[in-house]
């Protein structure tokens, strides 16, 4: 799992490849730190690479969202594929997240 942090258009962007599976969750956290701290922009998560997720994933996505929303910004999934896609829907978070 790798995770890449870059300014784009005023937000910030995070790009993860890989499995975001319970095993790579704390480092992934320790990468995204960045982020988490994030309090004067958007966040754009780009999940065009991520292959899988699971329920540790969806925490650590989950915090990210509600420190951002706290600080009156929001975190918005882009590129998710149908399994991901799937996975939000049944778990609800479809709700919680801005996607594209």
């Amino acid at each position: 799992m790798t995770t890449t942090i870059q300014e784009m258009n005023d937000q910030l962007v995070v790009v993860l490849d890989g499995q975001l599976d319970t095993a790579a969750v704390a480092e992934t956290e320790k990468n995204m730190q960045p982020a988490m701290e994030c309090t004067d922009r958007d966040v754009v998560v780009d999940c065009t690479k991520l292959a899988y997720i699971s329920s540790s994933g969806l925490r650590l996505l989950l915090a990210l969202n509600k420190r951002c929303r706290a600080a009156g910004h929001k975190v918005i999934l882009k590129g998710l594929n149908n399994d991901l896609l799937k996975v939000f829907a049944m778990t609800g978070f479809n709700h919680l997240f801005d996607m594209q």
